[in-house]
């Protein structure tokens, strides 16, 4: 005979929770109970997520409760969230999209005005930070019905929707967001369910008791030491976050090659220039540092196929209309480049005095030691003496580590323009501004083209090679894919829909 359904129902919640429990215990099963993931970083990335972009676990769990209008899927294309369809008009200048029945947390229904307000709120914080970004142009974000509203720009832009899928893009409320998981604390771990897993619309009519195990996420942000061996010992199904920091830990840790998967990212691995006074206020210093840095050494530190150095700001030519800039003793040996840095780094010396030592902002994690020891020796090598300090102390070079948010030259020149608080030019602020009013596609590429130049010449960035990202990946996680994004969304870890 057939069972009822309400016993179905209540068997099943059962097996859920036993699951669940077992899974916060330190027990990961294998099979068929919810997925256990490690995150590096601490609490505070869950705890206050926005104040806590760009770590990963602030990433995650935003992506994870809050979505956006469109979202990333885990191949890195663009996919509805909130907004279950839209359409582009006028050219470009008019993004209008339809939002699906949602809820917030506390049950109320969400609205086109709430998320025009919010969107809206957000589009200008993050212009203060990427001022000549695609929501340069944004005029207006208008509710045009209860479930419609319209994006509204003063000129095309393309890799809006890119942005818009930012996780600094997710709407929430004081109670949280909309999903596609609603979140609790349990022993230490965030505990993720999911709130539509079909229909797209989470009412909460029918959820639940039935809920398979395997649906839940149990979510820790930790150490990468403690991550890797969580991972090892199968307590956790997945460990993301991974940078070149942690790389040598795996190694030791005695880690399966075939469960590393490494994201084929791009984006800004390099040092920045935030210190000022007469060192750093010297264009022969900063050149001098650019130059002595010996990038041959890095693919032994970072050892990943297919992983190369690069001494340009924008990693290939994409909207730039011509290959990117080279710096002018990019090809010179490195004797000779140690050579002349060490001639300006004299020539400041004998009217100036011996220099300061550097202060090198680096984040903890044995990689960033090698790379602290590499940079310690070339640049001593030219006569700069260098001091390592935390990644949020004062500092005169901080490592930038951040893949690109959108396939632009306006992303990479942004990041580390005069907006972020780095040794920038002012001229080549004025082009990337310029670029941001010009009348037409063809003036607005030559802008961005001059600013690159400029921003290169002017060494306010030291740049070493592309980000580094990577997962540790259980067999049973056969969504899994690599991104291009470095964002794997956790409810896409199974080939079947969930």
């Amino acid at each position: 005979m057939f069972a009822p359904l309400p016993f179905l129902r209540r068997r099943a919640a059962l097996i859920a929770g036993a699951c669940l429990s077992l899974a916060l215990g330190g027990c990961s099963d294998e099979g068929s109970g919810p997925v256990v993931v490690s995150v590096v970083g601490d609490r505070d990335d869950f705890a206050k997520p926005l104040q806590h972009l760009p770590d990963p676990g602030a990433k995650l769990i935003l992506e994870a409760t809050a979505q956006g209008l469109v979202a990333f899927d885990a191949s890195g294309d663009i996919l509805p969230a909130l907004a279950q369809r839209w359409i582009v008009q006028d050219d470009g200048r008019s993004y209008i999209f339809r939002l699906r029945r949602a809820f917030w947390a506390n049950g109320t229904r969400v609205t086109a005005p709430d998320v025009a307000r919010m969107l809206m709120a957000r589009i200008e914080a993050l212009r203060l930070l990427d001022p000549d970004g695609p929501l340069d142009a944004v005029q207006a974000v208008i509710p045009m019905t209860g479930e419609v509203i319209e994006i509204r720009l003063a000129a095309p832009r393309p890799y809006v929707l890119q942005m818009l899928a930012q996780p600094q893009m997710a709407v929430l409320s004081r109670d949280g967001g909309t999903g596609p998981y609603r979140r609790t604390k349990q022993d230490g771990a965030v505990v993720l369910t999911p709130i539509d897993r079909s229909s797209g619309d989470d009412s909460g009519a029918d959820q639940d008791d039935a809920l398979p195990p395997w649906q839940t996420r149990v979510v820790r942000a930790e150490r990468a030491a403690l991550a890797i061996i969580r991972f090892r010992e199968r307590d956790s199904a997945l460990l993301l976050g991974g940078r070149f920091t942690d790389l040598p830990l795996l190694v030791p840790a005695g880690i399966d090659r075939d469960n590393v998967r490494i994201d084929p990212v791009q984006g800004l691995l390099g040092l920045a220039v935030t210190g000022d006074g007469k060192l750093l206020d010297d264009d022969g210093i900063r050149a001098a540092i650019n130059m002595a840095i010996d990038r041959s050494q890095l693919p032994a530190m970072f050892p990943l196929g297919g992983w190369a150095t690069s001494d340009r700001i924008v990693p290939d030519q994409m909207d730039l209309g011509r290959p990117p800039t080279a710096p002018d003793w990019a090809a010179l040996p490195l004797e000779e480049r140690r050579g002349n840095a060490a001639a300006s780094v004299k020539r400041w010396v004998a009217t100036n005095g011996p220099p300061p030592p550097l202060r090198i902002a680096l984040p903890k994690g044995p990689g960033a030691t090698l790379l602290y020891a590499m940079l310690r020796r070339d640049l001593g090598a030219v006569g700069l003496p260098t001091q390592r300090v935390a990644i949020t102390a004062e500092a005169d070079l901080r490592l930038v580590d951040e893949v690109a948010a959108y396939d632009s030259a306006l992303w990479y020149l942004g990041r580390v323009g005069c907006a972020r608080k780095i040794h920038c030019s002012d001229q080549a602020d004025a082009q990337l501004q310029a670029a941001s009013l010009a009348s037409s596609a063809d003036e607005r590429a030559a802008r961005i083209a001059a600013a690159e130049a400029l921003m290169v010449a002017h060494n306010g960035y030291i740049a070493l090679g592309a980000p580094v990202r990577w997962s540790l990946v259980s067999k049973r996680l056969t969504g899994f894919l690599p991104s291009a994004r470095a964002r794997h969304p956790l409810n896409h870890l199974f080939r079947s829909t969930n």
